[in-house]
């Protein structure tokens, strides 16, 4: 079966499902028009499958679908944007520069808000 994101609002995470089983997570926040990625984690019988970038481009993809905006603060998620430029336009606009250029020394932090 093929991966399935849900949205658990009560535990204020988007869950990904694999036959029925969460195999990983994304806690998030409503922030106006956009949601922050807090924390993501997979469950450790998973690590290594790739399915955190999958979690991260589903979250994505949602809040895309809901007119939203991300702010990455998680450092794997906000090291899955850079290194997939194409999900810079997500991001809130405030924040977008720290994704646009390269900047060495902090590529896999977390996102600094202003």
């Amino acid at each position: 079966m093929a991966p399935q994101l849900v949205d658990n609002p009560r535990e204020s995470r988007y869950e990904l499902h694999v036959d029925g089983e969460t195999v990983a997570w994304a806690e998030y926040r409503p922030a106006g028009g956009s949601v922050i990625i807090a924390h993501t984690e997979v469950a450790a019988e998973h690590a290594g499958e790739g399915l955190g970038g999958l979690l991260t481009r589903a979250v994505f993809d949602a809040a895309r679908a809901d007119g939203r905006t991300v702010i990455p603060i998680c450092p794997f998620a906000a090291a899955y944007v850079r290194r997939n430029p194409e999900l810079v336009d997500d991001v809130a606009p405030s924040l977008r520069s720290q994704f646009r250029a390269d900047r060495s020394g902090d590529r896999d932090g977390p996102v600094q808000p202003r």
